[in-house]
């Protein structure tokens, strides 16, 4: 992709090019500051389901999710019970891991409790960062953190509340895609855009 002078644009240098479904992500929704309730439970489910695969695994099966967990309102996820569970087991267009489905419905309880007890959970979870983007300088994909101290705090938190599958590692990676944490390397052209538009 060029720009309007015939430049080629910078991109992350974990994009895969060759992948269309993946650069729209990156061009259109990672590291975009989210405040929706729902889809931050939609990025919570699907980096919970992502536990030991690529990312890319779960970014092509979403659509499914979508349809899989209602939309992904959490107030309906929370009264799946074992009939919905076995379902889920049968479903090709997810991940069939019944860890990671009893998770991400036991987590949709626990969110919305978070939502009783903080208005939403847009306010509960942006006060690890005081409201604002922690901004990064990153320059190559050897400087990209795996984990952080807010990312430790949040994970802390999440398990204490009852939350699984929110390791250090998973919350760091929530952080990044719902643009609490800009981790866009200095060359990638959506960092200042980012950073323009909060």
């Amino acid at each position: 992709m060029k720009n309007s002078s015939g430049k080629e644009i910078g991109r992350c240098p974990w994009v895969d090019l060759s992948k269309p479904d993946y650069l729209a992500y990156h061009d259109e929704e990672w590291g975009v500051p989210v405040h929706d309730d729902r889809l931050l439970f939609e990025f919570l489910t699907l980096e919970g389901a992502q536990a030991g695969l690529s990312w890319y695994t779960v970014l092509r099966k979403r659509e499914n999710y979508h349809h899989a967990f209602a939309g992904f309102d959490p107030s309906q996820v929370a009264r799946f019970d074992e009939r919905e569970v076995a379902a889920l087991l049968g479903n090709p267009g997810i991940i069939r891991n019944r860890a990671k489905i009893e998770a991400a419905i036991g987590n949709a309880r626990s969110f919305l409790a978070i939502q009783e007890a903080f208005g939403s959970f847009d306010a509960y979870l942006w006060g690890f960062v005081d409201g604002r983007p922690i901004v990064h300088e990153l320059q190559s994909l050897a400087d990209y953190p795996t984990t952080s101290p807010e990312g430790d705090a949040l994970s802390r938190d999440l398990r204490q509340r009852g939350f699984k599958f929110v390791g250090p590692t998973i919350c760091y990676a929530h952080m990044q895609a719902v643009g609490m944490v800009n981790d866009h390397t200095l060359g990638c052209f959506r960092r200042q855009e980012i950073l323009a538009g909060y």
